[in-house]
């Protein structure tokens, strides 16, 4: 069977075996279950000496939108020189992306070391308090790694909810709540007003608080403030200028026009709290990033599998695959959006139409006029942006998608399904390999319902359903989608391009010209890509076993893997 998959798809090469059976035995952990609150992780961070407490930044809450303030902000506060630290999750191809330090993921032997510390900590915390949870054990892990590292800055993503979520061990100075939607109403609550109170717990005396809730959440989160004299910014969504392919331009307050290196209207909002967020950490005394850099940071900044575009070169040419892990029907419905803002730029789209490998429409299948150019100091070279009117359906679009069966099924295919870009899809329905994953059959029969004239199909193995979804994108001329699960995502994205972070082509960060403390110098970030929304130059040459190989166009790397079974 592996011998016919579609050529993009790669081998990945094998983690060292050490840094596999530290995996192993930390995912073993998960037979332990879910089980918040804060005893154990407390103790298990007592035991090794408390190494989050030399620790500053911000713990971030929300229901979506963690990640990309996370990115935004991790990009800027590098763009300023300081050394970052990110946790991430879930993780997409390897375990290693959720201990993040200035862009790069811990190295295998460094991970595999972690855990045989920290396991023998652990296992005399158990006597006592339990054996820690999965999730627990890797929040200790982190600390002590960031700790090590010696960073300047520490970005933390809540795992659940907040208030019992082992992150909430830690306070960092800025507390922030991205927005409030119904997830994890299984542990959090039924009502948005529950599950505010869960995430706004994160907020502690002493703290800078922000967030982009709104309504009911809103309310919540301001009590919480206001009842521990916690400053409170409340920030609302930035006015968009424009998008194109690569971003979009907001405005913002004091930069003015800003280039935004992350798809979809919804970064708008995420990108006005990313922005507060660097705020409240100089009102903090922890890190001050001047507008510059955060219009460089801005612009640079990168969330793999979230509205990510890749380049595949397959047997005919080049096909877009846009990846996102959107599993909830709220990041569902900003997917449905982003879709239809972004059809007119991919593959078989009225803007960038390809013939030959290359645009019919000049550097980067952008028309002339899709969006005013953006200079480099943030203002705009050519007046306000415009964008295209509408979806384009001149090819249709492949969706490949697969969900756990304990989400909101319907309510996530329902606002999918609402894009107009997706009439007439071509949908392959598959698995994620887990045991919590609805079975292909039957999420196909939730996709021929909610899209009646589309062509649905459901192929079990999630790497054969990707060499179909390939194919079909390749015959049709457009794009694939590839939706529903991070988990999905993340098996796709491994199969074509690796490790984020790592991808071929990609440089390590380099140190602060000055040599000071191994911060980053703002030369180091890497750029925000051509003013003129030029794509750069496509993979040259015969790679692997045909022309093929992959741009992921959001790292900024132009990288060639060479083919074979998977």
């Amino acid at each position: 069977m592996t011998a016919t998959l579609h050529p993009a798809i790669r081998t990945a090469e094998p983690e060292p075996a050490e840094y596999r059976a530290a995996v192993e035995a930390l995912e073993e952990r998960g037979r332990f279950g879910m089980r918040l609150g804060l005893t154990r992780i407390r103790a298990l961070l007592r035991a090794l000496g408390h190494p989050e407490r030399g620790l500053r930044g911000a713990l971030v809450a929300g229901t979506n939108g963690k990640g990309s303030v996370i990115a935004l902000c991790s990009a800027a506060i590098r763009a300023a020189g300081y050394r970052v630290g990110e946790t991430p999750k879930p993780h997409l191809v390897s375990y290693r992306e959720r201990l993040v330090v200035d862009g790069r993921p811990i190295a295998p032997e460094a991970f595999a070391r972690l855990f045989a510390d920290v396991a023998p900590v652990a296992d005399r915390v158990a006597r006592r308090y339990g054996p820690p949870t999965e999730f627990e054990f890797l929040t200790a892990m982190i600390f002590r790694w960031l700790a090590e590292a010696g960073i300047d800055v520490a970005l933390v993503e809540v795992g659940i909810g907040g208030r019992l979520d082992a992150t909430h061990a830690w306070d960092g100075g800025v507390a922030v709540v991205t927005n409030v939607d119904l997830d994890h109403t299984d542990r959090l609550g039924t009502t948005v007003t529950a599950i505010a109170r869960e995430k706004a717990a994160i907020i502690m005396r002493g703290d800078r608080a922000v967030t982009g809730a709104t309504g009911a959440a809103l309310g919540v989160v301001r009590r919480r403030a206001d009842r521990l004299g916690v400053p409170l910014s409340i920030v609302e969504p930035a006015p968009i200028l424009g998008w194109d392919r690569d971003g979009l331009d907001v405005a913002l307050p004091r930069l003015g026009p800003t280039r935004v290196g992350l798809r979809g209207r919804h970064q708008a909002a995420n990108a006005a709290v990313a922005d507060a967020v660097l705020d409240a950490l100089e009102a903090a005394g922890i890190a001050r990033v001047a507008a510059e850099a955060r219009r460089v940071g801005f612009a640079a900044a990168r969330w793999p599998g979230r509205l990510e575009l890749l380049e595949v070169v397959g047997r005919r040419g080049r096909l877009d695959v846009l990846l996102d892990g959107a599993h909830n029907p709220a990041g569902a419905a900003a997917l449905a959006l982003a879709l239809d803002d972004l059809r007119p730029f991919l593959a078989g789209g009225r803007v960038g139409r390809r013939r030959g490998g290359g645009f019919a429409d000049g550097a980067g299948g952008l028309a002339a006029g899709a969006r005013g150019a953006v200079g480099r100091a943030g203002g705009f070279a050519g007046g306000s942006a415009a964008t295209p009117t509408g979806p384009d359906h001149s090819t249709p679009v492949v969706l490949l998608t697969a969900t756990m069966v304990d989400k909101d099924v319907d309510g996530l295919v329902a606002a999918l399904a609402r894009a107009t870009s997706l009439r007439g899809a071509r949908v392959v329905t598959t698995t994620t390999g887990s045991e919590r994953a609805l079975p292909p059959a039957e999420l196909a029969d939730r996709w021929s319902r909610w899209l009646p004239d589309g062509i649905v199909r459901s192929v079990a193995d999630p790497l054969r359903a990707l060499d179909v979804a390939l194919d079909l994108a390749e015959e049709l001329d457009g794009p694939l989608v590839v939706a529903g699960s991070l988990y999905l995502v993340g098996l796709v994205r491994g199969a074509l391009v690796g490790v984020p972070g790592e991808e071929a082509g990609s440089e390590p960060e380099l140190g602060r010209a000055d040599g000071r403390g191994g911060s980053l110098d703002q030369r180091d970030v890497p750029p925000a890509g051509p003013v003129d929304g030029s794509m750069g130059a496509p993979v040259e040459g015969p790679v692997g076993t045909g022309a093929v190989g992959v741009r992921a166009i959001d790292a900024g790397i132009r990288s060639s893997r060479t083919g074979g079974s998977a």
